[in-house]
């Protein structure tokens, strides 16, 4: 599997679907696991540390924590796709977007999963 899709909820699956289009438009092999930062931080710790993953693509809305927190546990490629929620999305946008120092992740505009499966492809060119 080359790129891992992590949603925070079943509710941002409008915007997976856009991710998952391209994927396999372009023939990239991916999974997709749903999985709450807040609600499942054990989970998602196992779900990442045991993936064979190139590329983790994290859809999240509200606070967002989810494509940080994967960052934290992984040396490998995140990209954040912020779900246009409260604030038309502006707050998860600005929570992706301001990572600490030494956690960094890609961030693409509001509900792009398109662009993330995009970034992702090119990040895989890469290797």
């Amino acid at each position: 599997m080359d790129v891992m899709i992590l949603a925070g909820s079943r509710s941002d699956h409008e915007i997976v679907k856009k991710a998952e289009k391209v994927l396999k438009k372009e023939n990239i092999p991916y999974s997709l696991e749903y999985c709450s930062a807040h609600r499942e931080p054990e989970r998602l710790r196992e779900l990442v540390e045991g993936s064979d993953a190139r590329v983790f693509i994290c859809i999240a809305g509200l606070s967002a924590a989810l494509p940080g927190v994967v960052a934290s546990l992984t040396e490998k490629p995140v990209i954040g796709v912020p779900v246009s929620t409260k604030l038309g999305g502006i707050d998860s946008l600005l929570s992706i977007a301001q990572m600490p120092k030494g956690i960094p992740v890609a961030c693409v505009g509001i509900d792009n999963g398109q662009n993330a499966a995009y970034l992702a492809k090119k990040i895989l060119t890469l290797e």
